[in-house]
């Protein structure tokens, strides 16, 4: 493919949002030892994405200008790197490319085999590219900081998932429930009966008084609490928290880190804390069994054609989305 242009998507600067991108022809990547080129068939937006944009992790990313965004894709093997031991040419597959570079926005990318896993036939390109950032935060907030046995032989436990409805939400829902918790979620009043469809076993509205105290209907204290928003200050999940419960940010900005830091030098047994995803490819590798079990499955809110990328970003910014925004070259 050396020399070849394709078709991508990309941002010259901070800012800007779904204007800010532009369409342009670029030369195919070439992989390195360790990587696979892919066609791409599915790209999966996540709200890091347009926050990069929006400078947020500035100036450790993007790491140059111009930046093609996304990093959740799924396609098919067209080159191997000389190093590559586990994938040939043809191979359909899911992976994960670096923040710092993306790549995912395009008609092709190239992908660390580290970090690029088979898909089966039973799962369609799109419901695996889903899984990737959002899959495996809600697996490693349960597994890791939670402490859930997804197999469901762990200790029984009750978990709040807030933004139930949304990427990391919904995979929560359904992954709490392989774990046998007691799942209480809050969404929109739109997507309540959507939520209730996944596993949940109680649903709070939380634009209600009684969803935005947290408040369990049946009176549980949570155990852990899978944060997927923001804007709700630590006095509100105190009191509804069990006397070892924990907060799990997925998004924690710098109050988070604060209340975090406090907790600890007090030694409270109520924590918060921020998680900052370490993506496995074992781990993926199980979401991926999951999907093809039927155990699990990816919501799709929305596709659209890269040649529409923009309207995928506005979507995703506009924080209304159920489920997964999904871009197909």
């Amino acid at each position: 493919m050396a020399g070849k242009l394709m078709h991508a998507v990309q941002y010259d600067s901070y800012g800007g949002g779904a204007a800010g991108l532009k369409h342009v022809e670029v030369p195919v990547p070439t992989p390195e030892k360790d990587e696979v080129l892919l066609k791409l068939e599915a790209t999966t937006l996540n709200p890091i994405d347009w926050k990069i944009q929006e400078g947020v992790l500035r100036p450790l990313l993007p790491r140059k200008f111009p930046h093609v965004p996304c990093t959740d894709v799924a396609g098919e093997v067209l080159e191997v790197g000389s190093g590559v031991k586990n994938f040939r040419t043809g191979d359909k597959v899911v992976a994960m490319l670096s923040h710092a570079t993306g790549g995912g926005l395009a008609e092709f990318a190239v992908a660390k085999e580290s970090l690029t896993v088979a898909r089966p036939p039973e799962v369609s390109a799109a419901e695996a590219s889903g899984l990737l950032v959002a899959g495996l935060t809600a697996h490693e907030a349960l597994t890791k900081t939670a402490g859930i046995k997804l197999d469901g032989s762990g200790e029984h436990a009750d978990i709040l998932i807030t933004a139930a409805s949304g990427g990391v939400g919904h995979y929560a829902v359904q992954l709490a429930k392989l774990g046998n918790a007691h799942v209480t979620a809050t969404c929109g009043a739109r997507n309540m009966e959507f939520v209730k469809s996944l596993g949940a076993d109680e649903v709070l509205d939380y634009k209600t008084p009684e969803g935005a105290a947290l408040k369990s209907p049946s009176g549980r204290k949570y155990d852990a609490v899978i944060h997927c928003t923001s804007g709700i200050p630590w006095s509100t999940f105190e009191p509804n928290l069990s006397e070892n419960g924990k907060v799990i940010d997925i998004t924690p900005g710098v109050n988070t880190m604060i209340t975090c830091a406090v907790k600890k030098v007090t030694c409270a047994k109520k924590q918060l804390v921020p998680l900052i995803l370490t993506a496995k490819a074992e781990n993926l590798d199980y979401l991926v069994k999951q999907v093809k079990a039927g155990k699990l499955k990816t919501v799709i809110d929305s596709k659209h054609p890269l040649s529409e990328a923009e309207y995928a970003w506005a979507k995703s910014i506009g924080g209304h989305a159920t489920g997964k925004v999904i871009v197909e070259p």
